[in-house]
């Protein structure tokens, strides 16, 4: 099988890289830090696509390092005692086998190490035995145990902007002695959505499948048609499909949710429709959505159109006796709704501040008057005397009086 166009044009330099400027550039850190031929662990976090293995692989090479890669998918302490127990022998070619070259272990899908395995491998990194340089698309605040991540270096890969992936498309496509019309070239970038990987994948793909890219005319059609620019139409008939980047138990999903209601919660129509199509392209339960929904009508809306909640409610039945894709229609009907209505949190806030009120001084007495009374005894000692079920009174307990919770 032959090598991934990915693969085959990937950089070997900091000078052919592309993307990631704020790192890689001048005065940038991973460029100060070759430049001083000195690496430290570190924790590449970003999307996929944006150039962690590669600049792994650049790192390692200049520093003329002993490197091994592992993908925290498959992996285990097993994988991590065979790297620690080899003796150094640097993987690239033409580089001296040095015992005091580092030993880099580049770790992808860091985040996919439960605790257990990142706790054994702490100590190799904190004796400097393992440079770890660890890729994740995931929070590592939330991803990697705080011991490790204390004696990491994290930074912060961003998407590739439309600029980086014209020219890694370029590349691709002058590797494989191809060519798109520059709509097409366009539809590919839209595509990709930040991913370089993708955008080559597709290259890659649609050189195999396409007779354009072996310069045969054997299906009919004459040399120059098959040296034609690959259409935006033909193109997308290749892609078939458009992917949106979502784990509904990662970053992304709560990123997504909460752009979600903070649009509703502004009253932005256009882009809570927006957050709820990425969410329904992207396959999230549909009862997720609704619930989040329901708790808005009474967290946000409350008091200033009660029947919010009614609304909610049943946009949530709609969804679990329909389901998917026409469920769809009942959740973008009542974000509308819920969207457009007026806000009044007073509700809300009243319960926060009950609770922190009953936090900060427990169980407080309940005046007398207020508490049933089922047994003489209970009556006897006042429980219930002077009840009036229509009293101004203020009903709090002594420590609480004239305390306001609502203010609506």
């Amino acid at each position: 099988m032959s090598q991934p166009l990915a693969d085959l044009i990937r950089p070997l330099s900091l000078d052919d890289f592309i993307g990631q400027s704020h790192l890689v550039g001048p005065g940038g850190p991973i460029r100060k830090m070759l430049a001083g031929k000195q690496v430290f662990s570190v924790i590449f976090w970003g999307p996929p696509g944006s150039g962690k293995t590669t600049l792994a692989r650049i790192i390692a090479k200049s520093v003329a390092a002993d490197y091994h890669e592992l993908s925290a998918v498959s992996a285990g302490k097993a994988d991590i005692k065979k790297i620690v127990d080899t003796p150094n022998s640097p993987n690239f070619p033409n580089l001296p086998n040095l015992p005091n070259h580092p030993k880099i272990l580049f770790l992808d899908e860091i985040h996919r190490f439960n605790k257990a395995q990142q706790d054994y491998l702490l100590p190799f990194v904190e004796r400097g035995i393992l440079t770890l340089i660890g890729a994740t698309t995931e929070n590592p605040s939330f991803e990697v145990i705080s011991p490790l991540l204390s004696r990491c270096r994290t930074y912060v890969f961003n998407e590739l902007s439309e600029k980086d992936l014209t020219e890694i498309i370029s590349r691709g496509l002058t590797a494989v002695k191809f060519s798109l019309t520059k709509d097409a070239q366009e539809a590919l970038t839209e595509y990709a959505n930040g991913d370089g990987r993708t955008a080559l994948n597709v290259i890659d793909l649609t050189a195999r499948l396409s007779s354009r890219a072996k310069g045969s005319a054997a299906d009919g059609s004459s040399a120059s048609d098959k040296n034609k620019p690959l259409t935006k139409d033909q193109l997308l008939q290749i892609i078939q499909d458009k992917r949106v980047r979502y784990d509904t138990t990662g970053e992304e999903h709560y990123n997504t949710i909460s752009a979600f209601i903070k649009s509703m919660r502004a009253g932005n129509v256009d882009a809570a429709l927006y957050y709820l199509a990425r969410m329904v392209e992207s396959g999230e339960d549909p009862l997720f959505i609704a619930r989040r929904m329901v708790i808005f009508a009474s967290e946000d809306i409350g008091m200033a159109q009660p029947t919010a909640l009614v609304v909610a409610n049943e946009v949530f039945r709609a969804c679990e006796t329909i389901g998917y894709p026409e469920c769809a229609i009942n959740l973008a009907h009542g974000v509308v709704y819920l969207a457009k209505a007026p806000k009044n949190r007073a509700a809300y806030d009243g319960l926060r501040a009950a609770q922190s009120d009953v936090k900060q001084f427990g169980n407080l007495p309940i005046p007398l008057n207020l508490r049933n009374a089922p047994t003489k005894l209970m009556k006897d000692l006042g429980y219930g005397k002077g009840y009036d079920k229509y009293t101004k009174d203020d009903l709090l307990p002594d420590k609480l009086r004239g305390k306001k919770y609502y203010n609506g």
